[in-house]
């Protein structure tokens, strides 16, 4: 067995393979960028070696400098988690050049499956179903576009070198199928290095279930039963679940052995996941979709209903150890569910969320597994991922299982961050959600874009404003007089003061008046009020009651973040009369300016100062937490100003390409 492990990973999957480590008394070293100095994998390791600057490119993805951090502190073997180098053979081939072992498949096995062409040759060989469409080495346009025709539409264009949504169009017609080539092409070679693409006949109500496989180095291959993925966004996924709900057991008989006989065809050896789409309107109908040859994010769920950790299994694989069952031996007990807690903001299309985390909370919850890379003192910066945790639910049925999960993202606690928790609270407890599960649940249910319960938006912004009233002093004088505000002698005793403010959330202005009292306080608004009740609980921390809802409050400098049921908002507070005076010297912004749509980092100028542009063309790129939004001019102008400099970090709102417009 290994004495040191280097795990060339960050964040939650990195804390992950820490445990194991620890538990299996194996010394670890942890990598990080300089963005990561002071990250929560980085404290837990026993050693930390710095591999480069922010930008994945110059660290996580440098194979190089992982591996002379491995040779510099003495590790035997790498554990690569998931995404960054876990599929790339450049780590791979160096490892082997370095006599470091490599925890995970053998070489043959990923070069195989990393191309989705060549996965679904091999798969068709092993007997194993696969969707209709074209994988044909003839790449050429009009090729593809008589393919597309031949396949029928609607259908989707995919980039075989890669997954996550990159590089992937829906085509509903010919008339619009060669503007999506063009478009899936650029991204996908932009993602993966690699233009190629296949064509698939798109399945309307497809469900996403896949069948974990566990290997030896000495020809045993087993699976560990399946798991659902259906609930997804843009083709990421957001609740997976083990086992499968409404699944018929002769559909799960064949997606194991299908699973079985393609790792079989290619001597699979590790831990490893088999991905299969199902056509839920005609009988759940298996298609092969890929192999992930690695760890996958929505492990857990496995390990929960199946009682093996699946590290801890790929550390011994790797180091040569058999697997000591037979596949009866093997149980699935219980449900187990699993949601994905990213930094984003669904209620603004879900725009990314970072800045410093200012509270972290996971709260101690019998059958809740959170697995998480952040803590407390942590900073979400835009150069990686957004996923923050995963939380879990398990007990002895699904019921339970959802229960527990509903639990620990209700109290998992976040401050300064917006999180996707409030949303997936609302998937779980979806009527919707105890039906046969399809992906598109999201956009079958909320169409328009999921929204906050208004109530509990309403609250939050007056329980902002109340702790903000509670907090104003006249500064240096802390005399109990002077710590009032707009008191009047003639007030009755029971009130002690009153005042107007405007809190911004979202971009949306509400005018409040809050009356104190000795121990809470009145918020009045235009359409009604709230009682409360708030006490202080630390620096800039406020508690507040209100509707039996609690609410938590923190303040920090000009921002005032509510957290409350696993929502969060960021909310400015002013009193009235400046946020008027504000919004007067403020003037208005010269019409037709692009302006940053969310955080990020500006990847691409697609402009130069003096280009005539039209209505609808990109000026600029911005990268935030892998994900590239392009911006487009406003209108017909001309581009006088660029204001940014390329790979600068820019808050929402920030001014990126100056213009004036025609008739502006």
């Amino acid at each position: 067995m290994f004495e040191k492990i280097l795990i060339a990973n960050r964040g939650e999957i990195a804390c992950r393979v820490l445990r194991t480590c620890r538990d299996m008394g194996i010394w670890t070293v942890a990598v990080y960028s300089e963005a990561d100095a002071s990250a929560r994998h980085v404290c837990a390791a026993d050693e930390a070696v710095c591999i480069g600057p922010a930008r994945a490119q110059d660290s996580y993805l440098n194979a190089e400098a992982v591996i002379a951090a491995a040779l510099k502190t003495g590790a035997q073997a790498i554990h690569p988690g998931y995404g960054f180098l876990s599929e790339r053979l450049a780590l791979i081939d160096a490892c082997a050049n370095a006599g470091i072992t490599f925890i995970g498949p053998h070489r043959e096995a990923i070069a195989s499956m990393g191309s989705k062409i060549e996965s679904k040759r091999i798969a068709r060989a092993a007997g194993v179903p696969c969707i209709p469409g074209y994988d044909g080495d003839d790449q050429s346009p009009a090729v593809l576009r008589a393919e597309a025709e031949r396949i029928g539409f609607p259908l989707l264009i995919k980039a075989s070198g890669g997954g996550g949504g990159k590089g992937m169009r829906r085509v509903d017609g010919l008339a619009h199928f060669d503007q999506q080539l063009a478009t899936a092409r650029a991204e996908a070679q932009a993602a993966f290095g690699d233009a190629k693409v296949l064509l698939e006949r798109f399945i309307t109500r497809p469900r996403h279930v896949e069948v974990q496989l566990l290997g030896d180095r000495h020809g045993r291959l087993l699976h560990l039963f399946e798991r659902e993925c259906s609930i997804q966004r843009n083709y990421q996924k957001l609740i997976e679940e083990a086992p499968a709900n409404h699944l018929d057991a002769g559909v799960k008989q064949r997606l194991f052995e299908a699973a079985l006989a393609l790792g079989r065809a290619i001597g699979y050896d590790s831990a490893g996941t088999v991905e299969f789409v199902l056509d839920a309107d005609h009988g759940d109908a298996p298609y092969f979709l890929e192999v992930n040859t690695r760890l996958q994010v929505e492990h857990p769920v496995t390990e929960l209903t199946t009682g093996l950790d699946l590290v801890e299994w790929q550390i011994r694989a790797a180091a040569g150890e058999p697997l000591p069952w037979t596949q009866g031996e093997l149980r699935q007990t219980g449900w187990a569910i699993e949601a994905r807690v990213n930094a984003e903001s669904p209620a603004e299309g879900f725009a990314p969320s970072f800045g410093p985390v200012l509270a972290w909370v996971e709260p101690p919850l019998p059958g809740v597994r959170i697995d998480s890379g952040i803590d407390a003192q942590s900073e979400i910066t835009p150069h990686y991922d957004s996923m923050v945790a995963k939380v879990i639910g398990h007990g002895s049925s699904r019921a339970m299982a959802r229960r527990r999960l509903e639990q620990g993202l209700s109290q998992l606690q976040v401050g300064g961050l917006q999180t996707t928790q409030a949303m997936l609270l609302d998937v779980l407890r979806h009527p919707a959600f105890e039906a046969t599960l399809t992906t598109d649940f999201l956009p079958a249910h909320w169409g328009g874009g999921w929204q906050p319960d208004a109530a509990l938006v309403q609250e939050a912004r007056a329980a902002a404003a109340l702790a903000w009233v509670r907090a104003q002093q006249v500064a240096g004088d802390d005399r109990p007089m002077a710590c009032l505000r707009s008191w009047r002698v003639t007030a009755q005793v029971e009130g002690v003061g009153r005042a107007n403010v405007c809190v911004t959330q979202n971009g949306q202005h509400a005018a409040l008046q809050v009356c104190l009292g000795l121990h809470g306080g009145e918020v009045l608004a235009p359409d009604g009020e709230a009682s409360w009740q708030i006490e202080a609980a630390g620096v800039g921390a406020w508690r507040g009651v209100a509707s039996g809802r609690v609410y938590r409050v923190l303040q920090r400098e000009a921002q005032t973040w509510v957290w409350c049921a696993g929502w969060s908002a960021c909310v400015q507070v002013a009193s009235a009369v400046a946020h008027a005076a504000a919004a007067h010297a403020g003037g208005a912004q010269q019409g037709g300016s692009v302006l940053a749509e969310l955080p990020g980092v500006l990847s691409q100028t697609l402009v130069a100062v003096g280009d005539r542009v039209s209505a609808g063309q990109p000026v600029a790129v911005l990268e935030a937490m892998k994900l590239f939004h392009t911006l487009t001019a406003p209108g017909d102008g001309v581009v006088t100003g660029l204001p940014v400099a390329l790979g600068a970090t820019v808050a929402r709102g920030a001014l990126l390409v100056q213009m004036e417009t025609e008739g502006a």
